[in-house]
């Protein structure tokens, strides 16, 4: 990507902010898949946005690939595989993780596979 179009790509994207373990995942290009529940604000959510992931004073530029809606979080980690969700914890850890971010009237609302791929590492 030429400089020119990711300034445009970064001034664009959505921001996002995400815990440091997760962000730290996102930076390196090992978490290709981020999960969020169906806000209102991240339905219109599409296949070539830019999301800039936020921890602290780091940030870094992603392009989305696709975004896949599921049911629960079960669901989503049994299609998206939970190492593209966070390749250092287990499936049954992962789950418990995500339910302690996002409660039961937040999963409710549907939940949001966000395929991503990192456009500039994290800079602060």
């Amino acid at each position: 990507m030429t400089a020119q179009r990711a300034t445009t790509a970064a001034s664009s994207a959505r921001e996002m902010n995400l815990y440091r373990c997760y962000f730290d995942l996102v930076a390196n290009g090992t978490k290709t898949i981020e999960v969020r529940v169906q806000y209102p604000n991240l339905r219109t959510l599409a296949a070539g946005d830019h999301i800039r992931f936020v921890c602290g004073r780091d940030e870094a530029l992603t392009k989305i690939k696709r975004v896949a809606r599921y049911a629960s979080f079960e669901e989503m980690l049994d299609a998206e595989g939970p190492e593209r969700v966070n390749p250092t914890s287990p499936r049954d850890q992962q789950l418990a993780d995500i339910r302690r971010i996002y409660g039961p009237e937040k999963e409710a609302l549907g939940v949001l596979a966000i395929e991503i791929e990192l456009i500039e590492p994290a800079t602060a």
